[in-house]
């Protein structure tokens, strides 16, 4: 575990659901207004349909935003993250929701025991691969927590998408893969550019689309579902995509032609 990290996202998750940001809107989460990202309803749609009576692992699930709407919904519903303090206030906001979560705090990539065998569906998205050194570790775990027959849910930022450090200028900053370290000091959050961090260093890992799926088959699931975006409801880089177009979606374009932003990973463990 990166302790480096660990600090990082402790201070993440002190600044967010503040009230300060539009994208941790906790009133609407608890109010039962807030919903799923396009991509991740049609991926659930894709893997499991209705989530209602399934067991639910929120993998690396920060404030567990998501983990509470699929509660809402009727799924037990685990969330698991390295970071006690934004496990702690998923806790405080769930309780507000009236729902229940069983809140584990754990290595994505040394799940414990206890979460061993038990879930229908791990379910992961939107900035998550990029924290892991290992990411054959973290299939490997991903499979050891489904049952069998059980799916994975992986929506995550398009590898090309990261490698961005502008867009105007154009200015790629960032390795498409090999998963060496890359260390960053740096203030703002991607849902509060102006937020002060009490911990600004952190480590991250890039892993090209190749990579991921070698890992999802070498940890032996089966891939049933590959999507590359072209668009998405939000900047999912806060600010490097400029501002939304004229029909209200986020793209990455060169020349005028779009690129893909984010990906879908469907896999099933047998």
């Amino acid at each position: 575990m990166n302790e480096t990290n660990r600090a990082y996202w402790n201070a993440m998750a002190a600044v967010h659901g503040e009230g300060h940001d539009t994208y941790y809107d906790v009133d609407a989460l608890v109010a039962g207004t807030r919903g799923l990202a396009a991509a991740e309803e049609e991926a659930l749609a894709l893997a499991v349909g209705d989530v209602a009576g399934k067991d639910v692992l929120h993998l690396q699930c920060h404030l567990a935003f998501d983990g509470i709407v699929l509660a809402q919904r009727g799924a037990r519903v685990v969330g698991a993250d390295f970071s006690s303090a934004a496990l702690a206030k998923a806790g405080d906001i769930a309780a507000r929701a009236g729902v229940e979560l069983e809140l584990v705090e754990a290595d994505s990539t040394n799940l414990p025991a206890t979460l061993h065998g038990r879930f229908d569906l791990v379910y992961a998205t939107i900035g998550v691969l990029g924290w892991i050194s290992d990411i054959d570790a973290w299939f490997d775990n991903v499979a050891v927590a489904l049952k069998p027959g059980g799916r994975l849910v992986l929506v995550e930022l398009h590898p090309l998408l990261n490698a961005f450090g502008t867009v105007d200028p154009l200015l790629l900053d960032f390795a498409y893969g090999g998963g060496e370290e890359h260390a960053f000091d740096e203030d703002g959050s991607y849902a509060d550019p102006d937020a002060k961090l009490a911990a600004t260093k952190n480590v991250v890992y890039p892993h090209s689309l190749g990579e991921t799926v070698t890992a999802a088959l070498g940890a032996g699931l089966r891939v049933e579902a590959l999507r590359e975006h072209l668009d998405a409801e939000f900047d999912p880089r806060g600010g490097i995509l400029g501002p939304a177009e004229d029909d209200g979606r986020y793209r990455l374009r060169l020349a005028g032609t779009a690129l893909p932003v984010l990906f879908t990973l469907v896999a099933a463990k047998a």
